[in-house]
């Protein structure tokens, strides 16, 4: 899963209480099932009613705070630091991040202008680019997309441009971690470039469309 860490610094006048309150409810059932979903494939597998029932209610959930999430941006546009806090304004990224591609590209331009104005860490927003180029069936920038193959329960990860590159466009994002310390650290395995490359060349032949769109249902990451 995404390593999320927090800290808020910033000062307490003007912050909304309330709705930091409800955002941080929603952070809550963001993550519930995701924190549930890699034991479960591990004990279970990647078809057990088990999992199947995980992904099922973690994608009800995201509907659900999706619902919340633009109600707030619709009223409230997107609120900065300075009212909701850092935590807050990660929330609703990560709602918009695990929404549907018709929302993501919705909210794009604004959250770019959040990024902008500090609001959205740079770090994150790369995870957002990379999300939005897997659903488009695009290679993803900076290798932050780790899937789990339905079938067989293997981790790996989404095709990237240039993959031999992609620790130089981390870097200059402000992401700490090489690829391969990333992949270590998120599913325990090492970063193999040229295993990644075959898997590419693999995933881009599939030419009906068929399996690439199982691929496509869920991320793990």
């Amino acid at each position: 899963m995404v390593n999320l860490s927090f800290g808020q610094t910033q000062n307490n006048q003007g912050l909304d209480k309330a709705l930091m309150a409800q955002l941080d409810t929603i952070y809550k059932l963001d993550q519930l099932y995701r924190q549930q979903q890699s034991e479960i494939l591990k004990k279970y597998g990647a078809q057990s009613e088990e999992f199947i029932t995980n992904v099922l209610l973690e994608d009800k959930t995201d509907s659900l705070n999706l619902i919340e999430v633009e109600k707030i941006i619709e009223e409230r546009g997107w609120p900065g630091v300075d009212v909701i806090g850092k935590q807050g304004n990660h929330t609703l990224f990560l709602v918009i991040q695990h929404s549907d591609l018709e929302a993501q590209l919705k909210y794009l331009p604004m959250m770019r202008e959040a990024v902008k104005l500090g609001n959205i860490d740079r770090k994150d927003f790369a995870l957002f680019e990379d999300r939005i180029a897997m659903k488009q069936g695009k290679r993803q920038i900076y290798g932050s997309q780790i899937f789990a193959d339905y079938n067989t329960g293997e981790y790996y990860v989404w095709p990237i441009i240039e993959p031999e590159k992609v620790n130089e466009r981390r870097a200059k994002v402000g992401f700490d971690e090489t690829i391969e310390d990333y992949v270590m650290r998120a599913i325990g395995i090492s970063w193999d470039l040229e295993k990644h490359k075959e898997r590419t060349k693999l995933i881009e032949s599939e030419k009906d469309g068929s399996t690439l769109k199982d691929r496509l249902k869920k991320p793990s990451y």
